[in-house]
């Protein structure tokens, strides 16, 4: 199956089920926090899908790797402040290990499509994201 969209990868799906559950999770941090981590961790959330579909409308692969990149390290932003935040006992925590999950599938993802366009000769027409006219 061709990739239609950038809404077709997996990866732009599962990042934007983290920032959902990430919106979730801050909803429940203190309000002294609202401008300080709960920002931070949503903004490093939003980043991820954000980069993602920005990728879509470049045309190289190192545009597109670039991109990725920067989602990956959004990805790490994140994991590092969802351990300060579990260190803090913010929101409830429980819902820390699906998020953990969901960010190793994100980040596992990001990075092999990083290392496909960078080590296999890949170019962005394996992963076609132009719209069909």
């Amino acid at each position: 199956m061709k990739i239609q969209s950038y809404k077709d990868l997996i990866v732009w799906q599962k990042s934007m089920r983290l920032v959902t559950a990430v919106f979730e999770l801050t909803s429940r941090f203190p309000q002294s926090e609202l401008y300080g981590i709960t920002s931070q961790m949503r903004r490093a959330a939003v980043s991820v899908p954000s980069n993602i579909a920005e990728a879509s409308g470049r045309r190289s692969a190192k545009e597109y790797r670039q991109f990725y990149a920067i989602s990956y390290g959004s990805v790490l932003e994140l994991e590092t402040q969802l351990l300060i935040s579990q260190k803090l006992n913010f929101g409830d925590i429980h819902k820390y290990k699906d998020i953990y999950s969901l960010l190793i599938e994100v980040s596992k993802m990001l990075h092999v499509m990083t290392f496909d366009l960078r080590n296999k000769g890949l170019t962005t027409k394996h992963y076609d994201l132009s719209p069909k006219i």
